[in-house]
């Protein structure tokens, strides 16, 4: 019996050291098949394709972008000032976004204004690299499309991600931008940032295995942080980000950090010397609103707008409100027309006193007889009119 016993427990043993061994296999070969994944990745591009109605795409250094461009054309003739042509307005997205995430602004500026929204590198259909998404790299790629769009001088306006690319685009190519407007972007990161799946989509390893695997419903609660509390979130907005790959991704968010903690973004945006705007909606829930436009308040001559009842994203929410700031202040860039000269005080009217006075002795003589005789004329009318008539 005590034998039997022995060989017993030995069975059970050697189960259970053959479990744990198909265990640890198992753990290894997913740790081996998400560490592929992750490389795969984080290696993983994809060329550019139309993705949007009416856009083009247009070819710079890092591969095409997907440009839409409403052109001058469109402009109404009672937009045109005396002053010139208004300014064109160009519109970068923030991250996980596209261009159409501008669908309500553009129709509500197009009539005044030439309106050009750009697909960011790595974003909707534009190329997507594994590599080159750094905050100087994206500005410097918009000033290629500008250039082939032969636009020298235009009001540009980044909403989150995209307000930092357009503070870059003054920075280093200061001709093309007549004045900045940003929109619902943090100062850096101490002012808010992304959280839940958001942020966890950043980590090393494990975020390229939540980015494989991650349902629709985790997709919608990281892209609802762009809005207000219960707003709710397009399906095309969950596309816009499943469109994404996960360099463009992952790289953006890096990159954006490290060039605000470089130097914040009210620092660079007060060295450029630029007109500004800035538009945060009063619900944002990544930065604080309110603290984000005081910051943004001490710089010189700057405008700042708080828009009630909207999140992250009031280009989206309040698109009214937002697009009249907008046209506001790209009218408020253009050329004052000169003021119009005062008219001359008239001088005083002396020529019949003159006139009179240069009169010589016999014509003053002629013109009192003359008058005198005038006189007498009119006395025998009035002698002749009194002469009693005869009764018949």
């Amino acid at each position: 019996m005590a034998q039997t016993s022995t060989r017993s427990r030995r069975g059970k043993s050697s189960r259970k050291g053959r479990g744990l061994k198909i265990t640890i296999a198992v753990l290894l070969a997913l740790l081996v098949l998400i560490v592929l994944n992750a490389f795969a990745l984080n290696n993983e591009t994809e060329s550019a394709g139309l993705t949007t109605d009416g856009a083009t795409l247009v070819e710079t250094t890092s591969g095409s972008l997907q440009v839409v461009d409403t052109g001058p054309d469109t402009v109404t003739d009672d937009a045109l000032l005396p002053t010139g042509p208004p300014l064109p307005i160009v519109l970068i997205h923030g991250s996980g976004g596209a261009i159409n995430w501008w669908d309500e602004l553009i129709p509500l500026l197009s009539p005044t204004n030439r309106v050009i929204a750009i697909d960011m590198l790595g974003y909707g259909g534009s190329a997507k690299p594994d590599s080159g998404y750094s905050i100087d790299s994206q500005s410097g790629l918009i000033a290629q499309v500008l250039a082939s769009l032969e636009v020298d001088r235009a009001v540009a306006v980044g909403h989150s991600l995209g307000g930092k690319v357009v503070t870059a685009l003054a920075e280093q190519s200061p001709g093309l931008v007549a004045g900045v407007t940003v929109i619902d972007t943090g100062p850096d990161s101490t002012f808010g940032e992304l959280s839940g799946g958001a942020k966890l989509a950043q980590v090393p390893i494990v975020g390229p295995a939540m980015w494989r695997i991650a349902p629709d419903f985790m997709i919608r609660n990281n892209v609802a942080q762009g809005f207000a509390p219960g707003y709710d979130v397009p399906d095309e907005f969950v596309e816009d980000a499943r469109r994404l790959t996960y360099p463009a991704y992952h790289a953006s968010y890096e990159e954006s950090n490290d060039y605000t903690d470089a130097v914040p973004l009210n620092e660079r945006l007060e060295k450029t010397g630029k007109p500004l705007l800035i538009i945060f909606g009063a619900e944002d829930q990544i930065f604080s609103a309110r603290e984000a436009l005081s910051a943004y308040a001490a710089i010189p001559g700057v405008t700042t707008k708080l828009i009630q009842d909207s999140g992250h994203s009031p280009q989206i929410e309040a698109p009214e409100e937002t697009a009249a700031e907008i046209s506001a202040f790209a009218e408020s860039l253009l050329p004052k027309p000169e003021p119009k000269p005062k008219p001359k005080p008239a001088k005083k009217n002396n020529k019949g006193k003159q006139k009179n006075n240069n009169k010589t002795p016999r014509q003053a003589g002629k013109n009192n007889q003359t008058q005198k005789n005038q006189g007498a004329n009119k006395n025998q009318g009035n002698q002749k009119a009194k002469v009693p008539q005869k009764n018949n």
